[in-house]
């Protein structure tokens, strides 16, 4: 079976992207899913220096390692003044100094959500443009417009964004 791994780029204790993730990914037939919590993983800041110092720590290691274990990713960034979440980035970070290819050509579905209109968009882009300079194999995205006005009850409810979800879903499963 097929091991995807599951987190969301927050840290928030009730992250709409944590579920907006695990949702997405409960849709993927035949797969064993690993839903992780950036919490779980504590880093200090990146800094040149404090690597220098003290080398690279073991949760940037750890988190790199849950990653070339997967066969898949399912990722939801959320989105902070337009950008990564800065828990995500320092993740992101130290796990670069380990392997600028980090993401190891490994199958992505890439997804965002916020409770505006945008849904993400925003950073969900910004991704895109990224991580395939860091061996992201982007297979598809989806950024979900108003988290609480189309997200009720652990599901999306609104039927067209469950249509468009659904074609995302597939691709990615294709290439898994």
């Amino acid at each position: 079976m097929k091991k995807i791994l599951v987190f969301a780029g927050s840290n928030s204790k009730d992250s709409i992207n944590k579920k907006w993730a695990a949702y997405a990914a409960s849709l993927i037939d035949n797969v064993g899913l690993n839903v992780v919590d950036l919490n779980d993983f504590p880093l200090p800041i990146y800094g040149i220096d404090l690597e220098n110092e003290s080398s690279i720590p073991e949760n940037a290691q750890a988190f790199l390692d849950l990653i070339t274990s997967s066969d898949g990713i399912v990722l939801s960034l959320a989105e902070h003044n337009g950008t990564y979440a800065t828990v995500f980035k320092n993740l992101f970070d130290w796990m670069s100094r380990i392997d600028g290819k980090l993401w190891s050509n490994i199958p992505m579905l890439l997804l965002a959500t916020s409770p505006g209109a945008r849904g993400g968009a925003t950073v969900l882009e910004i991704a895109k443009g990224r991580f395939p300079y860091m061996g992201g194999n982007i297979i598809s995205d989806y950024s979900l417009p108003s988290f609480h006005d189309n997200f009720k009850d652990g599901k999306l409810i609104n039927e067209d964004l469950k249509k468009q979800l659904d074609i995302e879903i597939l691709k990615f499963q294709k290439s898994i």
